[in-house]
Formats: structure tokens, C-alpha cells, sequence
């Protein structure tokens, strides 16, 4: 049983991070290759583990999706997703802190949850099928990474 398996109908909702990652004055999108989310842009991110804090979970999701080292700044809002199956029972329910964050180093290499990056401006974000309120949370991020 595989780990997204696991999360399936789940008895609590669970705690995840993202980070929108500004380098340059531009923010990275990486487009999910599974569910969910599958085919969409978004920030990368994932759950967190049990007994790290919320900010070594977003660099170490990040690094283990991107291959990038990041200094997060702070939070720039957050999303609940919540997704019911066909029989109407929840078969998904994710709470994301998501962070902002700046590049420290490295080039991106891919993981095999995505298949797809960009560095874009964030006015480009609109181009993009991405996940619901990403331009709220880049607009936050670059407004924090900014300061």
C-alpha cells in the first residue's frame, strides 16, 4: 500500500506544506504528475512527519521534490482541501500551511510526483491550469519574500 493509499478516506485531516520559492523576482510552479492535482500547477509541498516543525517539513519536501535549498520567511496563507468520492464520504482531506520561502541554492531536478517547472513572474501565474488559490498565495509570498 503505497503512501497516497494510506490517505485515502482519511479518520483526521492531514497537515501539510508548501513554499512558493521566489528567485530573482520569480516564483517556481511544478505541475503534479499523480493525484491528487494530477495535471495541475502548484507549489511543491507535501505532508509533514511527525516531529519536525512546519518549516524543516516545507525544506525537506522541497528538497526531496526539486532538489533546491530553501530559506522559508514565512507564512503566506494556507488551503484546505478537502475532496468527497463518488459515495460522498471524504476521500481526501489535506490542511497546507504554505510558506514563502527563498532560494538558497541548487538547479531543480524532478521527482517523480511532478513532470514539469517553471521560474515564472507571478503576473503569469494566469497562463497556468494551476490548483484553486495559487495566485493568492504567490501574490502573499512575494509580497513576504520581498520585506
Amino acid at each position: 500500500m503505497t503512501e497516497s493509499d494510506i490517505r485515502k478516506y482519511p479518520q483526521r485531516p492531514y497537515l501539510a506544506v508548501s513554499a512558493a520559492i521566489v528567485r530573482d523576482g520569480k516564483v517556481l510552479i511544478v505541475r503534479r504528475a499523480r493525484n491528487p492535482a494530477l495535471n495541475l500547477y502548484t507549489l511543491p509541498g507535501g505532508a509533514v512527519e511527525t516531529g519536525e516543525t512546519l518549516a524543516e517539513a516545507a525544506q525537506r519536501e522541497v528538497r526531496e521534490e526539486t532538489a533546491l535549498e530553501i530559506d522559508p520567511v514565512g507564512l503566506a496563507g494556507h488551503r484546505e482541501v478537502i475532496a468527497h468520492g463518488d459515495d460522498g464520504r471524504v476521500e481526501r482531506h489535506f490542511v497546507i500551511m504554505c510558506f514563502a520561502a527563498q532560494w538558497r541554492s541548487g538547479e531543480v531536478v524532478l521527482n517523480e510526483e511532478l513532470d514539469d517547472f517553471r521560474w515564472i513572474a507571478p503576473g503569469e501565474l494566469a497562463g497556468f491550469k494551476t490548483t484553486e488559490g495559487l495566485a493568492e498565495i504567490v501574490a502573499e509570498a512575494m509580497a513576504l519574500a520581498s520585506r
